[in-house]
């Protein structure tokens, strides 16, 4: 752990930095993926409205 030491004799104790590095764009296959991912998010959040409505007393 790296400590530096301060005036009065206080330790700071600063946390390890992750390693960094570049990033790789997403392949054709993780991008169908993300598209189907998304389409079926959205299929679901819409029929969990569809469902709130057809059961609420609204309309």
């Amino acid at each position: 752990m790296p400590y530096t030491n301060e005036e009065g004799g206080l330790l700071n104790n600063f946390a390890k930095e992750p390693k960094v590095y570049q990033a790789e764009p997403p392949t054709t296959t993780q991008r169908r993926t993300y598209i189907i991912l998304g389409l079926a998010a959205a299929l679901l959040v819409g029929g969990v409205i569809f469902v709130a409505f057809s059961v609420s007393n609204v309309g």
